[in-house]
């Protein structure tokens, strides 16, 4: 998910060009290049991997999509809950031992699928999902600000751009293996018709599959881990600037930025109660009427749409106004939630998709939108937003309880109203505020 992009200057003060340090021992530069390249491959796949856990959950446990939307909530309240503190053990122990704790809280997140599944307790599930996408956050306030250590400055965007690239291709790649490993074994069984001791048996067999995928996941992280502990010293690192965290806040009285910062909430829960519901959507016999784990197979073209779409927002945000581009791509996100809850059969389907593709420039534009004139202050606001994306843990909530109260088409009017809000976001940010005099822009890429 593109939510990478907001850790960039978290952890204190945004490095400028000359305080960049080199890798030392040079030697060691491409190796820990292609350690950053395989941290944002991992936290985007194992994100985007809660959209085939919510079917597989809400079956077992018998769940309205308004429960079950809190696997959501659980694993993006950590964003909320962590961001700061992270950036707080970054600037005391430095970048490369952070990663290793953010790595090896992952582990643990991972690990406690197997205590979950024994006890077959959806709560237990809640945990493990919120200590792992803690870890994530640690790793996330690392990786941005890490990658433009390793190497001259001059080269540090088309570091981060190729980065977070590989962060779309996990986003792409892991729903369909997930599809496969957790889907593919839905039994026929309906658990509404089990109680007991049978009930607790049947949730035990089936969320094996899930314990197995996430303690295959904790062994790679761990192996990553204790490789990073290795080289921790391959890496010489400034001294980071402290910063007085409470004072941040008040940049959300600025309108151009609170009004971005409220936007990045309504983005994140929005993309994230869309990808949500995907499965279930197009399992539907209005929609496709195909089995879980075909529909979960289908979930990648709706996050590969937006890989794709980095490259083409690329070019048209250099020549057409960002803030018009954003109305425009989240006009368009409107227009198909439209056509999607008032078609069926494969046009539903696809319109729906479709919408990834659309949501592509949505997360970088609104940011670099939001901090545009916030100058010497830019690093506190990207801390402030990086709080912002708890709004994955608040839309699909509201969304799941629609879906209960109406149907699954219905529901997409709460995303549909915070791709409005963007609308008009972009409408009002299409003119170029003035920036503070002698200092850096915020760093955010596309």
């Amino acid at each position: 998910m593109e939510i990478d992009s907001a850790v960039t200057c978290l952890s204190g003060k945004a490095p400028l060009p000359q305080e960049r340090p080199s890798a030392s021992p040079v030697a060691f530069s491409g190796d820990l290049k292609a350690f950053v390249f395989a941290l944002f491959f991992a936290f985007g796949g194992i994100t985007s991997l809660n959209d085939v856990l919510i079917p597989k959950l809400k079956l077992l446990f018998t769940l309205s999509y308004r429960d079950v939307m809190l696997v959501q909530s659980a694993f993006f309240a950590a964003y909320f809950v962590v961001s700061l503190p992270a950036a707080a053990l970054v600037r005391r122990i430095g970048y490369m031992r952070s990663a290793v704790v953010g790595l090896f809280t992952m582990t643990v997140g991972c690990l406690l699928f197997e205590p979950a599944s024994t006890h077959g307790a959806f709560a237990l599930f809640l945990i493990a999902l919120f200590v792992l996408a803690s870890g994530i956050t640690t790793v996330q306030v690392v990786a941005n600000p890490l990658i433009s250590m390793l190497g001259p400055p001059s080269t540090a965007s088309s570091r981060l751009t190729f980065a977070q690239a590989f962060n779309s291709l996990g986003t792409t790649l892991f729903p369909y293996v997930g599809s496969v490993l957790i889907l593919g074994s839905l039994a026929a069984v309906d658990p509404a018709t089990l109680a007991g001791a049978a009930l607790d048996s049947f949730r035990v067999t089936e969320t094996r599959v899930v314990v197995h995928t996430y303690l295959g996941l904790a062994a790679a992280i761990a192996l990553l881990a204790l490789w990073v502990w290795a080289r921790r010293t391959a890496l010489v690192e400034p001294p980071l600037e402290r910063v007085a965290v409470r004072r941040s806040f008040d940049l959300l009285t600025r309108p151009r930025f609170g009004f971005g910062a409220l936007c990045i909430f309504l983005y994140v829960g929005g993309e994230v109660a869309i990808g949500s519901v995907i499965v279930n959507y197009l399992m539907q016999g209005s929609v496709l009427g195909i089995s879980a784990e075909q529909a979960g197979k289908h979930v990648p073209f709706y996050w590969g749409g937006a890989m794709v779409g980095r490259f083409i927002g690329a070019y048209l945000l250099r020549i057409i106004a960002p803030g018009k581009v954003l109305a425009g791509a989240a006009s368009i996100v409107i227009g198909l939630i439209a056509i999607s809850s008032q078609t069926t059969g494969p046009i539903s389907a696809w319109s729906l998709l479709a919408i990834g593709l659309f949501n592509s420039i949505m997360f970088p534009t609104i940011f670099t939108l939001a901090c545009e004139g916030l100058g010497k202050r830019a690093a506190e606001g990207s801390g402030i937003i990086c709080m912002a994306i708890v709004g994955g843990a608040v839309v699909p909530i509201l969304t799941g309880k629609a879906a209960d109260l109406w149907t699954l088409k219905w529901a997409l009017a709460v995303p549909a109203a915070c791709y409005a809000c963007i609308v008009f976001f972009g409408w009002c940010a299409r003119r170029p505020l003035a920036r503070e005099a002698d200092a850096p822009p915020c760093v955010i890429e596309t």
